[in-house]
């Protein structure tokens, strides 16, 4: 198990304003919107819903899932959403299930974006998250439908926006120092090591998830996949016309395979 803390932010040229507004967009939308996980009728109304998704059309009435014996095993209290359902593939980006959840997401939020950020200025930045962000829930909805899961469960989070960040920062900043806690001993890696310790961590975990079940709640894994891969895909595109950056790496350059 690895959990950064912090990394090297020698050679950064910018202040990372998006970075900084995405934090705070997240954290003032789970504390006055989100009542700090107390307004479920918020929650419910603009997470994510794959169902939705697919079909396009809201779903306004509880939902009771079954387990594959026809058993009740809860209900999900969906609400109705203002608008187009393909909203909430935006707005479930900014919103959070609790308050470890999002404390988590700002923390590997606070720790990469910023560099990410610097690589390619701050509209770029803000574009290549939301797009990213955006990627993910669709593959989470996907995921949803190709390994039989259940399509009414909603999915929140800035998971999957952060995981293309990181996709991002493993292929320009391989080689930056992180500090992490890596099996309870705090320690220096290259952020190829940080990062690709956390992706690893996501495939294997997801392999027990994507194969199915009918349960509420739980990790959307694919949409972390789904997140990274677009961030490492969409990284390079968003660089067209600018440049190296900052790069970040005091040490220099370091090849890597393609479709890495």
């Amino acid at each position: 198990m690895v959990f950064p803390i912090r990394d090297d932010n020698t050679g950064r040229t910018i202040t990372p304003f998006v970075n900084y507004a995405f934090i705070v967009v997240n954290i003032l939308v789970f504390v006055f919107l989100q009542g700090i996980g107390s307004n479920e009728g918020f929650t419910y109304a603009f997470s994510t819903v794959p169902q939705e998704i697919a079909t396009g059309v809201d779903i306004d009435r509880p939902v009771i899932v079954r387990d594959p014996l026809g058993e009740p095993l809860g209900r999900i209290d969906l609400q109705p959403t203002p608008g187009s359902v393909y909203l909430t593939l935006l707005t479930s980006m900014f919103m959070h299930g609790g308050i470890m959840h999002l404390l988590g997401n700002m923390l590997f939020l606070w720790i990469f974006g910023d560099n990410i950020e610097d690589d390619l200025g701050h509209a770029r930045y803000a574009a290549f998250y939301i797009t990213a962000g955006l990627l993910a829930s669709l593959a989470h909805v996907v995921s949803t439908f190709v390994f039989g899961q259940n399509p009414y469960i909603p999915s929140l989070g800035a998971s999957g926006a952060i995981s293309g960040v990181m996709g991002a920062y493993i292929l320009m900043h391989p080689r930056r120092r992180v500090t992490v806690f890596l099996f309870r001993i705090l320690t220096e890696v290259p952020g190829i090591v940080a990062v690709g310790l956390w992706f690893v961590f996501q495939i294997i975990s997801s392999l027990g998830v994507l194969g199915g079940g009918t349960g509420i709640g739980g990790v959307a894994y694919a949409a972390h996949i789904g997140g990274f891969i677009a961030g490492l895909v969409l990284v390079k595109v968003f660089m067209i016309g600018r440049g190296r950056g900052s790069g970040g790496d005091a040490r220099g350059p370091m090849m890597m395979p393609r479709g890495f």
